[in-house]
């Protein structure tokens, strides 16, 4: 599968991503009860933070999937580990689907890693997913991901885990 990159357009983007984060399969995005409004708020926040981006994955010109990256030394993961030069952190959210189609998921993480070690600064990623959230961690360890440890965030416990490009590369045979 092939897909390419926009920045999310957060008046234009919000009711999509409403549908998307308010569904009950986004429920580790904690926005089940957000309005559209709300949702458009968010994204207008991240699109004017300089640490922080959120991007549509496209497939055949179709939003197919969310994916968000910010730089760990700033957002997110704040005071909680100490970051390294070239770390970037990464979320990413597949919508509900009448239809699934077997190992997209797969190849979404895929190539949203892919785009991140696009950057050539980038040198590791860090995801911090709900320690509940098992059917990501089986996604993360697919594409290279190794946890480190259990971290408080205030709004969850987290599995902090790490992905080199190395790591990935090995993983996936996409080079990196």
């Amino acid at each position: 599968m092939t897909f390419t990159f926009r920045p999310v357009d957060p008046p234009k983007d919000a009711g999509l991503l409403h549908s998307w984060v308010t569904h009950p399969k986004a429920a580790f995005w904690m926005m089940r009860d957000a309005t559209v409004r709300d949702v458009e708020r968010v994204y207008a926040e991240i699109a004017a933070d300089e640490h922080h981006h959120a991007l549509l994955g496209l497939r055949e010109g179709e939003p197919v999937f969310l994916m968000e990256k910010y730089d760990p030394a700033h957002r997110e993961l704040v005071g909680l580990y100490e970051p390294r030069p070239g770390d970037v952190g990464m979320h990413f959210l597949t919508p509900p689907t009448d239809r699934p189609v077997h190992g997209f998921t797969r190849a979404v993480i895929t190539a949203v890693m892919a785009h991140l070690f696009e950057d050539e600064q980038v040198r590791r990623v860090v995801v911090e997913p709900d320690v509940r959230n098992t059917a990501v961690h089986a996604l993360n360890a697919a594409v290279g991901f190794v946890p480190e440890r259990e971290i408080r965030k205030p709004e969850k416990t987290a599995l902090l885990s790490f992905c080199t490009r190395e790591r990935f590369a090995a993983a996936t045979g996409v080079a990196a």
